[in-house]
Order: structure tokens, then C-alpha cells, then sequence
């Protein structure tokens, strides 16, 4: 985890916050215990409390912390603030499972629940103790405390102290010899029964990297060419999985004059498609309005794109959309556990049984996309998932078509000097289909597979 926050994040900036008699400020260290929440509230730095919102309302299911930490309650914090937030509510989100074992044998009853308040401060102090060496301890343990008082939770304030100056001053943990599973699950913040299905599918060793990489941040940099960051590109930010799966579709059917991109929010695949497929009438359709005029708002600051028609639209209901297509870019919805390094909440809130019923509905989509597929034409099935039951076993279950290998079409784009010189993904092709995965391939982890009808 990198330190974003340093110094700057630890300022108390006494008048942030403000209570009902106007702006607040700071109480001396004379003053003695805080007599109110508001006062609390003034002893915690802005970028602490808006951590600890955040993850009060991940932890209540009011949002995804990708859109509460680009919302507009963070807009009046300083940049070094909203760096510090964002490295707290990711931090903390991603290493939640092990902060609360390590938290829960220091509890003077182990089995009890906390209140939610009290759980948070808990993990926010641990977090940065144990993996924030630039955070002063005394400022991540007297601040957990803070937030207790301000959360309405006075009566755990010494209890969050004694705690966390118990981890302050203990070794951190240590890796054992010898790990079952359920420890090297426990150890890098996963649930048991997810990275036993990796070891399953995928042996020990690689459910080992996919959990490491889970816990780091987004790896920055990019296995192409020209990327958002190259002189002059007016390329989309995304990651390099979900570029290679667009890469892959533009290059499936070079000469498609019709293509449909049936999930297509947020937009970036479908700019990569705007980008190579140049004489091409692009739809873009999403089931969701308000996602689609978000989509429809990125895509207009990139002229490239002016041609890309917009539809509120059910895939998985062909008569929603007109017409045929010669190429369809089909990245259904799903669990979305190959990107938990940048969405670190799904862990704790997916759970096995819904597996079943993304599968289902994933099936319905791409049964009702290959309706609207010409003869001859090519779709495109993707997922950021590593799950078989939303990946190959959906695609084994589809009649009328023939896979096309990926291999292929990776080799014409590297040929092509799309990818920078270097770049091997011989590993990441699987029975003719894309498979990367966290920590084995640069980005994020995708399935994709290319159909041809029959």
C-alpha cells in the first residue's frame, strides 16, 4: 500500500468542520476529555472523518467506494487529504478480514459483535499502524479514539485505546512455514471460500499472486503502445485488461460496418472501438439510463467518438435494438472478482450462492446478443471475473456458433506495434479464450472468447 497521506494528512485543521454554534476549534490538549461529538469531531482531520463515512456507508451498502471517493464530499479537502481518504478507505476495505483478526483476540469477549462505529475506528487505527509507516502512531490511535466519541460511541473510546496501543506496541505479524489455505486467505484479506476456488481452478501458487495483487494498488503504466498518458493520444484511462478486451474485438472483424456494444457502460471499450473500427456505425446500449448518460458524457469529449449512437437498452431482450450486426462486443455484468484490487468491497460482499444467478442473467444477455448477430459476424463475450460459472461454462452452454482462438488475433496486434515491444501474453490464452489474471498479467483479470455464427 502506498503511503499517499504523509505528513499532510495528519494536520488538524481546526476549522473544517463545523457544529451547531459555528466553526469549530481546536480543543487544547489541556482541556481536558471531549464533552460532545461535534467536539470529537473537531479533534479528527478532515480526511479521517471522511474516510470514516465512507466506509460507514460502504459497510451500510449506500454506495461503492469508487464513486463515494470521487464524490462531491470530497471536493473541499486538499489534494494531500483526498490522497490520505482514498488510501485509508481502499486500505482498510482490502485488508478488513485481516485487520479483524487481528483485532478480535484482543477483545475482552472474542465472539461479541461490535457496533459498526466502534468497528470502523478500530480498523481505520489498526490499518494505519500496521501498514502505514509514515502515519504517526500517535495520530492514527488518538484519532480512532476521536471518531468513537464522534460517532455517538463514547463508551468504546477506552476500549479502542487499550486495543490499538496493543498493536502499536506488538510485532507485526509474520508469514507461517506451513499455510493452510484458509490462513494465507486470512493473512491477505480474502474470504476463505473464494481463494479455496482459486486454488481449485487455478493451483496454489497462482491464488497466491491474484491475493497479493488484490492488496496493492492498480498497477499504473500500460502494455500498449499509445495509452492516455503517451504525447498527443487522446486515448481513454482504463486498465490494460479492459483495453486487451476491446483490442480484441476491434481486431475479430476489422471490416465490420455494424457493431454493438450491448453493456457498454462506462464507455471505454466502446471509444477503443470508435478509435480502430473508423467507417463503422457504433451503437452503444446499456440497461441502465443513468449509467448510459454517464457513458454518453465521457465519450462526447473525444471527437472520435461524435459518430457512437446511444440506446437505453436490455440486451438480454434482442427486440430492444434493431437491426443486425456484424460485430457485438457483449461485456456482461458480473461478480467482477478480477478487479478487486481497485474494488476491494466486493470481497465482502459477494457471496457463492450468486454465482448462480449472475451466471443466469449473463446467459440471457448473450443469448439475446447473438440474435441480433449476422451470419458470418463475430461477437466478442467478456467478463472481469475469475469465476468458470460466468466465464467458460456460460460459453459451453451456447449452440449455433464456433470460438474462434484469440491467439490469433493477439499475434496481429502485436505485429500491428499495438502492444510496446516486450510484451508476452502467451500465458493469458486458454483453449483459444483470453484468461488473465491479478498478478500473473499486467491489469486487471478478464475472460473473453470470440464467437463466430455459424
Amino acid at each position: 500500500m502506498k503511503d499517499k497521506g504523509k505528513a499532510a494528512g495528519d494536520r488538524k485543521l481546526a476549522t473544517s468542520k463545523s457544529t451547531a454554534g459555528g466553526p469549530a476549534k481546536k480543543r487544547p490538549d489541556s482541556a481536558g476529555p471531549t464533552a460532545s461529538a461535534g467536539a470529537a469531531i473537531a479533534k479528527v482531520t478532515p480526511a479521517r472523518w471522511a474516510a470514516f463515512e465512507i466506509l460507514k456507508l460502504v459497510g451500510e451498502d449506500k454506495g461503492h467506494s469508487d464513486e463515494l471517493l470521487h464524490s462531491s464530499r470530497l471536493e473541499a479537502l486538499s489534494p494531500e487529504d483526498r490522497n490520505l481518504t482514498t488510501a485509508l478507505v481502499l486500505g482498510v476495505l482490502r485488508w478488513q478480514i485481516a485487520l479483524d483478526a487481528r483485532l478480535r483476540p484482543l477483545l475482552q469477549r472474542p465472539e461479541q459483535r461490535l457496533a459498526e462505529p466502534v468497528a470502523i475506528a478500530l480498523r481505520l487505527g489498526a490499518f494505519q499502524l500496521l501498514h502505514m509507516d509514515r502515519i504517526p502512531a500517535h495520530a492514527a490511535l488518538s484519532e480512532s479514539v476521536e471518531l468513537c466519541r464522534a460517532a455517538g460511541e463514547p463508551h468504546a473510546a477506552g476500549m479502542v485505546n487499550a486495543i490499538l496501543r496493543k498493536i502499536a506496541g506488538s510485532p507485526k505479524p509474520g508469514v507461517k512455514l506451513h499455510e493452510a489455505t484458509a490462513d494465507f486467505a486470512e493473512r491477505l484479506g480474502h474470504p476463505a471460500w473464494m481463494v479455496e476456488r482459486w486454488v481449485k481452478t487455478y493451483g496454489r501458487a497462482t491464488a497466491i499472486k491474484i491475493c497479493e495483487a488484490d492488496q496493492s494498488e492498480p498497477a499504473e503504466g500500460s502494455m500498449f503502445a499509445e495509452s492516455s498518458d503517451s504525447p498527443g493520444g487522446d486515448w481513454p484511462q482504463m486498465d490494460d485488461g479492459s483495453r486487451l478486451v476491446a483490442e480484441i474485438a476491434a481486431a475479430a472483424m476489422p471490416g465490420a460496418l455494424r457493431v454493438w456494444d450491448c453493456c457498454a457502460a462506462p464507455g471505454g471499450k466502446t471509444l477503443v472501438l470508435a478509435r480502430r473500427l473508423a467507417s463503422a456505425e457504433i451503437v452503444a446500449s446499456d440497461v441502465s439510463a443513468k449509467r448510459l448518460a454517464m457513458t454518453e458524457a465521457r465519450l462526447r469529449r473525444y471527437g472520435y467518438a461524435e459518430r457512437v449512437r446511444f440506446e437505453v437498452a436490455d440486451a438480454a431482450d434482442a427486440k430492444t435494438v434493431g437491426g443486425s450486426f456484424d460485430l457485438i462486443l457483449c461485456d456482461a455484468p458480473c461478480s467482477g472478482t478480477g478487479t478487486m484490487a481497485g474494488n476491494p468491497e466486493i470481497r465482502h460482499r459477494l457471496k457463492v450462492e450468486e454465482l448462480m444467478r449472475q451466471a443466469a442473467r449473463q446467459r440471457a444477455i448473450l443469448n439475446g446478443a447473438l440474435k441480433r448477430l449476422a451470419p458470418g459476424g463475430r461477437l466478442v463475450y467478456s467478463t472481469c471475473s475469475l469465476e468458470p460459472e460466468e466465464c467458460q461454462l456460460i460459453v459451453e452452454q451456447i449452440a449455433g456458433v464456433r470460438s474462434v482462438p484469440v491467439e490469433g488475433l493477439i499475434t496481429e496486434l502485436g505485429e500491428q506495434g499495438i502492444f510496446l515491444s516486450g510484451v508476452e501474453l502467451d500465458s493469458a490464452v486458454q483453449n483459444g479464450a483470453l484468461r488473465t489474471l491479478p498478478g500473473v498479467h499486467d491489469g486487471d483479470g478478464f475472460y473473453a472468447v470470440v464467437l463466430e455464427r455459424k
